[in-house]
């Protein structure tokens, strides 16, 4: 059983990262082999359309673009689970995020009856971590959240969303123009809510490389 962790975060040792640690751990747990990559330390784009991967003869699930990115994309196809985090910046997955979903779906997809040419099974689990309380998270964000998961379908494994809301911005909300934030509330729910998103995050890596 190999598991895959992507931290698409450019903050580490931060929410995402805590979460997605966790989820190591829990993988772990259960005798998953797993590698932890963090996307910003990556050199990639998104999608360049060179085409290579839809040329005939060429092999599927097979990104022909020579960057970071490429190597990752192999491993994931290989792996047994992926399980992936990103903060919610704007409403969205951060960009490194959005060009890992191009690549990776791109070389999957057959232009030929737009069918998929991935014939494995990877587990999927879907961190979200947002400034954003629940409520919002469930009028606003949770129908993208949908559409994300639903992208990843094309690995053919279970996908599965946990969102980690209200999260805590800063440490020190003074040394900051953030005026509309309550600091004590912040702090407050990482208090009482982040060890339970913590724990659950340890239970979706268990449960995807059971």
């Amino acid at each position: 059983m190999k598991a895959i962790i992507l931290n698409g975060s450019p903050r580490k040792k931060w929410n995402t990262d805590l979460m997605l640690r966790e989820a190591e751990k829990g993988a772990a747990s259960v005798g998953a082999e797993t590698e932890y990559i963090n996307l910003f330390d990556l050199n990639y784009t998104g999608c360049r359309s060179c085409m290579a991967c839809k040329r005939k003869g060429a092999d599927r699930c097979k990104c022909y673009w020579k960057d970071d990115l490429s190597p990752v994309i192999d491993s994931i196809f290989s792996a047994d689970a992926l399980i992936i985090g990103s903060p919610i910046y704007l409403g969205d997955i951060t960009s490194q995020v959005h060009g890992l979903i191009e690549r990776l779906h791109f070389c999957t997809l057959s232009y030929d009856d737009y069918s998929n040419y991935f014939t494995g099974k990877v587990n999927v689990g879907i961190i979200l971590t947002m400034n954003a309380p629940k409520p919002y998270y469930n009028m606003s964000y949770k129908k993208k959240a949908k559409e994300i998961a639903g992208i990843f379908k094309s690995l053919n494994g279970d996908v599965e969303v946990y969102p980690c809301c209200d999260t805590l911005q800063v440490n020190d909300y003074s040394k900051f123009e953030m005026s509309s934030f309550n600091e004590a509330h912040k702090k407050e729910m990482r208090e009482k809510n982040f060890p339970n998103d913590l724990e659950n995050a340890f239970k979706l890596g268990v449960k995807l490389c059971s």
